[in-house]
């Protein structure tokens, strides 16, 4: 076997794609790094008959502090793709092959001409209210679908994989730097790791969702469990928010699809009344907006201490002060923007 770790990468998954039947024995195999971010290895691998997409799950994740996480949780998401495109077929990629024992899957590959990912749309200032309406109304579906499911529940009983690759580095990471709210931070990570309500996807990021043809194509599954849906709900509104630190030119368009996200996403609520279910999203957005400029993984575009402090001070305001709606938390987020502007 090559000294070289990209060839060596190589080797193993050409001997991994072999033994799936992908790969022919022999033949050399022509691999693309995507760039899978801090938790995996993504790669577009060049079959003969056509490119497709693999991914393996990494035991310690690529950040500066220790964080380790199962590598068996590429299995939880290939099961989190193929239960959803079994309520929408358009809403996850099409797994095609997987090797467990090697945390490894094969998926569709979905060129960036027919399915740009949104956070680059989002950065570019492509902000389309309708698509987050259809964000808000897919993640509304799969909640419904699954809440309150016992089966599904028992096969994504994933609370120690949760835990390590969110609870902790998020959530109690952030409560430790933050003694004045460091007590509240807890209270909502054990009101998430309590719960039972449905599935939760764990990261419904921005750069985990394909702009595809007929709506969103969610991406990266890795942390699914069964728990709280609104820290779904509450993760993808947060970056919306952080969006708006970053290109504050486009803050009117960010929080107009947060609102068109939540409007949509309410319109979907069947499964519980609503207000309890604001009301725990609005425990938990502002947490998550701490936990992403002082958790383990910070978001990588806040980087002058500046933009930091503005969403450190405006989320522990709003964890003292628990605002009383949705509606409020982007009417208290815009007053932020004006005093940063």
């Amino acid at each position: 076997m090559s000294s070289n770790p990209a060839h060596r990468e190589a080797e193993e998954i050409a001997t991994a794609l072999t033994a799936l039947g992908i790969l022919p024995a022999g033949r050399e195999l022509s691999l693309t790094p995507l760039g899978g971010g801090v938790s995996c290895d993504v790669w577009r691998a060049d079959l003969g008959t056509g490119p497709v997409c693999v991914k393996r799950a990494l035991p310690k994740l690529r950040v500066e502090a220790e964080w380790y996480a199962p590598a068996g949780r590429a299995a939880s998401e290939v099961e989190w793709f193929r239960l959803v495109r079994g309520i929408e077929p358009d809403w996850a990629p099409r797994v095609i092959a997987e090797d467990r024992e090697r945390h490894l899957f094969v998926m569709e590959y979905l060129p960036a001409e027919t399915h740009p990912v949104w956070k680059v749309q989002l950065a570019q200032g492509v902000v389309e209210a309708g698509f987050a309406s259809m964000v808000g109304t897919a993640l509304a579906r799969i909640h419904a679908t699954t809440a309150d499911r016992p089966d599904i529940a028992a096969r994504f009983a994933n609370r120690e994989q949760f835990h390590a690759l969110r609870i902790d580095p998020y959530l109690l990471t952030a409560a430790d730097k933050n003694p004045k709210v460091a007590d509240i931070v807890r209270g909502v990570a054990d009101g998430i790791e309590s719960s039972r309500i449905a599935l939760m996807h764990g990261d419904v990021s921005p750069k985990n969702i394909l702009c595809g043809p007929k709506g969103p194509v969610f991406l990266d599954a890795e942390t699914t469990s069964y728990g709280d849906p609104a820290f779904d709900l509450a993760f993808c509104l947060n970056h919306l928010l952080l969006k708006c630190v970053w290109h504050p030119q486009w803050t009117d368009a960010y929080l107009e699809a947060f609102a068109a996200l939540k409007t949509s996403y309410l319109a979907g609520v069947t499964w519980e009344e609503i207000a309890p279910l604001e009301a725990r999203t609005v425990g938990i957005l502002p947490a998550l907006l701490l936990a992403r400029v002082d958790g383990k993984s910070p978001v990588e575009y806040l980087t002058a201490e500046s933009n930091k402090s503005l969403v450190r001070y405006t989320a522990v305001a709003m964890l003292q002060d628990r605002p009383n709606s949705m509606d409020e938390i982007q009417s208290r987020w815009a007053d932020a923007m004006c005093r940063q502007i």
